[in-house]
């Protein structure tokens, strides 16, 4: 319990008004005059090792007080007009029960930074110093914790007044980071040496992958400032793994260790657990595909213009002169206005008369005054419906590029059809548009998770037998259908906390199990898809056990019901040195795997496959695809 002086005790005052508080009427006045309100403290955890980092203090009021809770604290202390008192209060409640129980951890007390300039500015940053020193704390073990970032009134002040903190010994950090109010401003200005995360990027971050960018976002910030995360609001296992995972340095939750009046050294015991235990998480995938883009490789044709007073007789001089042009440009003042197809004009300019008549009237009678103009930074998603709409006009004729509305030069239907595909493509190799699962990209970053964590997995590759010839005999939709039922499958039967599925493409998947009845799991998933399939075939293929289709000859031929293939090699520590050589050494084991033809195929034994030894297993399996 605080002691009764302490409120009136002038060397201890940090610049406050006691007699604010005595003369107060509210309920917040009334506990701060009894002394009724006390200080507990929660862990801030090192997620190496699960050992206590540092405690923060925070307030609290008796069960049977009229306020209960931080924040119906601080409404009061708004309310009753005692704001700047009560925080100064807290962190004297905060100081006092640190230095009674005499711990040698590091303590946050949380301060809003206008109150720390105040303080500083009114007594002396001695004179802080000398409090802290005052409550048997230690300044270099003392971490002010800046709230309220949304009342910080002079910038320039607080730079001046953290460098004073800093040089007397404290550190700084902010707190809440994300929530809304807190500035990148203040996080690159002041360098506070933690920067603790919001819960609302934490909470459940193992089923968010979008906050688990903003994440691994803010650790690249942080490594540029310097800076050490906390990550606030680690309240279930899986989170706490996913946090671990990402190489955070802090944490701080109910699942590591609630407030309360004792401090501790460690975390609580099955929050070790995790920190120790060898599983390696499954960071969230988006579950969709970003179809957006931007076309920065966009190939332009830097094509002269014409202007709005040149003739038919210099615009066919102009296309004369550069027989590689499929169009030219009418720009005014460096806006693009029209667009004058070559092969219309000189069609009509090579007709009897028409340059005698029209050959010194204004080119812009002429041409399309309707023309698309692609912004070079423009979004994908807004021009696909170019490739896709009934009026093909603009593939034919091509398009203005622009560059902030002003004409840079022109684009073709190929420039424009090869580089949303390239922008697709590159999309597809993070997610697969089909199945909205991981694609390439997670799949390597995954295995390479796997290999620095020293764990044991299993790596699976799946492929479909005979997917072509049905693909071929009941087309694309039906085939899409077959695939997004390999997808489903894996999925149901995979752990999703443990293991790891993957689309490589067409009907290629990659299956990375820690799961320790891996085999089982396998197993179901070739049995159930090949149950499940054959409601995908006609009556009539079901009754005769297969279709009749072409091979890859084009010689008609019957084939037996599509089957699912699953190569699978146990990894191990230290077995390979790339990702690559894992997705390597996994396909070899889908080629045994349909060689063999019966399902699962386990192969033993460390790998390193050469290249062109990959490259034979893949060509043989697309030909055994008709087999």
């Amino acid at each position: 319990m605080v002691n009764a002086s302490m409120v009136d005790a002038p060397s201890l005052s940090l610049g406050y008004q006691p007699e604010r508080v005595r003369l107060g009427h509210g309920a917040l006045a009334h506990l701060m005059r009894t002394n009724a309100l006390h200080s507990v403290f929660q862990p801030i955890v090192d997620l190496r090792n699960g050992n206590v980092y540092a405690h923060e203090a925070l307030i609290r009021s008796q069960p049977d007080a009229p306020l209960l809770g931080a924040d119906a604290l601080f409404a009061a202390a708004r309310s009753e007009n005692l704001l700047f008192e009560f925080e100064l209060y807290c962190v004297r409640v905060a100081l006092e029960g640190w230095g009674r129980l005499q711990e040698p951890g590091r303590l946050f007390v949380n301060i809003s930074a206008d109150a720390l300039v105040e303080v500083v500015n009114r007594q002396g940053c001695q004179k802080l110093l000398d409090t802290v020193r005052g409550y048997g704390v230690l300044p270099r073990m003392l971490v002010l914790e800046l709230t309220e970032h949304e009342r910080v009134n002079d910038m320039e002040q607080l730079i001046g007044v953290a460098r004073e903190v800093r040089a007397a010994g404290m550190s700084l950090a902010l707190d809440d980071f994300g929530d809304g109010r807190s500035s990148l401003r203040l996080w690159s200005q002041v360098k506070p040496e933690i920067v603790k995360i919001d819960k609302y990027f934490t909470k459940e971050i193992s089923q968010h992958a979008d906050n688990l960018q903003t994440l691994q976002a803010l650790k690249q910030i942080a490594t540029i400032f310097g800076t050490q995360l906390v990550a606030e609001g680690i309240e279930t296992e899986d989170d706490l793994r996913v946090l671990r995972d990402l190489d955070l340095a802090y944490g701080q939750g109910y699942l590591l260790g609630r407030p309360a009046a004792s401090p501790r050294v460690k975390a609580k015991n099955e929050a070790i657990q995790v920190l120790n235990d060898s599983l390696v998480s499954i960071f969230p995938a988006s579950g969709r595909v970003s179809r957006s883009g931007v076309l920065r490789g966009l190939a332009v044709q830097n094509a002269p213009c014409a202007g709005i007073n040149t003739t038919n007789d210099q615009l066919s001089a102009i296309f004369l002169r550069h027989p590689e042009l499929h169009a030219i440009a009418i720009v005014d003042q460096d806006r693009p206005l029209a667009l004058v197809n070559r092969h219309q004009f000189m069609t009509h300019y090579a007709t009897p008369y028409y340059r005698e008549v029209h050959g010194r009237k204004p080119c812009l009678l002429n041409a399309n005054h309707a023309p698309r103009l692609v912004e070079r930074d423009h979004n994908v998603d807004e021009l696909v419906g170019i490739l896709t709409s009934q009026d093909q006009r603009y593939l034919t004729e091509g398009f203005i590029v622009t560059e902030n509305g002003r004409y840079l030069g022109l684009g073709t239907g190929d420039q424009l059809v090869r580089s949303v595909t390239e922008v697709r493509l590159e999309a597809a190799r993070h997610a697969n548009p089909l199945t909205f699962l991981p694609g390439n990209i997670p799949i390597s970053q995954h295995i390479e998770r796997l290999m620095e964590a020293g764990a044991d997995f299993v790596a699976c590759y799946a492929d479909l037998n005979h997917f072509k010839p049905f693909n071929d005999h009941y087309g694309y939709w039906r085939g899409d259908e077959m695939i997004r039922l390999v997808a489903k499958l894996a999925l149901s039967h995979c752990d999703a906390k443990r293991d790891f599925v993957g689309h490589v493409g067409g009907d290629d998947f990659i299956f990375l199990f820690q799961s320790q009845d891996w085999v089982q799991r396998c197993e179901v998933i070739v049995q159930e898809f090949s149950e499940r399939a054959l409601a995908l075939f006609d009556d009539t293929a079901r009754m005769q056990g297969g279709i009749y289709a072409e091979d890859r000859q084009g010689i008609p031929r019957f084939f037996p019901f599509t089957t699912l293939s699953i190569g699978a090699i146990r990894i191990q520590r230290g077995q390979y040195a790339q990702a690559e050589d894992v997705a390597n050494a996994a396909a070899l084991a889908k080629h045994d795997a349909k060689m063999q033809g019966t399902g699962l195929f386990i192969r033993d034994g460390a790998v390193i496959p050469a290249p062109e030894a990959v490259a034979r297993a893949v060509q043989h399996t697309n030909l055994m695809a008709n087999v």
